[in-house]
């Protein structure tokens, strides 16, 4: 595993908001638009702000909706930005509860009314301590933070959420592939496995109680040795182990999503967010992209690839405090 202190230089403290870019808004109405919602999302629809997904019955994540209201694409009438680094008021230490097969769901604190904020338009970004906060505004308009805060371009948002591990989008969570523990849904507080009747709630739950956990989406600071060209970073390349001594079972591949080229860490330096296999993450196994057209003579080409562990990841008590 990587060393944060490393990557985590690149995290900025001065207030700061960016465009979202990529991002589709759907408008939805009705007289029973909750609870058409509420049978479709993952977490529990309240009319209020929320973080959920829209699974698939397979329980893959899903980005598609049924007809039944009326539903508009307002993509054209409003922008989302991202503002972070000036208020730590939601950054609180949080509890967590756990099931024997590895998800883990954060446990808000009594004292919050709700977790995800009230103000209109602005949702609290508590997928991981120190995200900030979201904000929709009509197309054109600047939040009234750019007055205060530094405002910087998309990139340097995709830099932020991979540098606190958090996935977002079709790249990092595909539709109809990705699984939602596995892109840690579960501990962004993005599944609520006590909510009945949603669409992928059987498989979901069943998963919660029996299944294990291979995969994490980690945040990886990426690198090669060779000065001379390098191969391409682009989305879904996969990633393969290598051990360094006999390493029994050393089965399967990891996969490579978002990443952005880190110039300030060195040259052929980068850091992204990977879908990797937890037994591959020891100290004896190291990991590096795998591209078929570079021949063993270039392999100083292939990316290195180091994953670290989000300090605000919760640690795994004994079993025997683990929920049935």
């Amino acid at each position: 595993m990587a060393h944060p202190l490393r990557p985590l230089r690149l995290l900025r403290s001065t207030p700061s908001i960016a465009p979202v870019p990529h991002r589709t808004v759907l408008s939805v109405s009705g007289p029973d638009a909750t609870h058409f919602l509420d049978g479709l999302l993952a977490t529990t629809v309240q009319g209020k702000q929320s973080y959920g997904a829209f699974l698939h019955a397979q329980v893959t994540t899903a980005l598609t909706i049924a007809m039944y209201f009326r539903i508009r694409d307002v993509s054209q009438e409003w922008d989302i930005w991202a503002a972070w680094g000036y208020d730590h008021s939601t950054d609180e230490r949080r509890e967590w509860t756990w099931a024997r097969s590895g998800a883990v769901e954060p446990v808000w604190s009594k004292t919050t009314a709700w977790p995800w904020g009230t103000e209109p338009g602005v949702i609290i970004d508590r997928r991981a301590p120190g995200m900030g906060r979201r904000m929709i505004v009509p197309k054109g308009e600047k939040p009234r933070e750019t007055s205060t805060h530094d405002t910087l371009g998309s990139d340097t948002y995709l830099l932020h959420r991979i540098l606190h591990g958090v996935p977002e989008g079709a790249v990092d969570i595909p539709p109809l592939h990705a699984f939602p523990i596995e892109s840690n849904l579960d501990m962004m507080g993005g599944v609520d496995f006590r909510k009945g009747c949603y669409v992928g709630q059987e498989l979901t739950v069943r998963t919660y109680h029996t299944g294990v956990v291979r995969k994490r989406i980690l945040p990886t600071v990426l690198s090669q040795s060779s000065q001379i060209g390098h191969a391409p970073l682009v989305p879904n390349l996969t990633i393969k182990p290598s051990a360094s001594i006999r390493v029994p079972r050393l089965r399967g591949t990891s996969t490579l999503l978002s990443s952005v080229l880190t110039p300030s860490l060195g040259p052929g330096t980068a850091v992204g967010l990977a879908l990797l296999r937890l037994d591959h993450l020891r100290p004896c196994i190291e990991l590096h992209t795998n591209h078929p057209e570079i021949v063993p003579e270039q392999s100083g080409q292939r990316w290195k690839v180091e994953p670290w562990r989000p300090d605000w990841w919760p640690e795994q008590p004994p079993e025997e405090q683990v929920d049935g």
